[in-house]
């Protein structure tokens, strides 16, 4: 389980998730494009959802529990990248199942 730090604040995700969202997030801001980054918080942390505004002006710090790194499924980064350009902001989904080319 990795850790965002973002504006003084933690939150945690799985190692795997959260490299896909520095990706998303440095693809974002290398742009200028500042985002909201929205997720649900798990029963076991009471439910509910986080909204948070991420952009250039705050510092960000992504730390990862494990010292390996994840295998990246572009086609998931592809989408919350898309996603992360719409008014509401990004949504955090599941990771879709990989296509395969027959």
């Amino acid at each position: 389980m990795g850790t965002l730090r973002y504006d003084g604040e933690e939150f945690d995700f799985d190692d795997r998730v959260l490299a896909h969202l520095q990706i998303v997030i440095s693809t974002k801001l290398r742009r200028r494009e500042d985002f909201f980054l929205s997720w649900a918080q798990g029963i076991e942390r009471g439910s509910g959802r986080h909204a948070i505004w991420i952009d250039n002006g705050v510092p960000i710090h992504f730390y990862y529990h494990g010292s390996r790194v994840a295998m990246i499924n572009r086609e998931w980064v592809d989408a919350l990248i898309v996603a992360a350009g719409k008014a509401s902001g990004l949504m955090l989904t599941s990771e879709p199942e990989p296509h395969t080319q027959p």
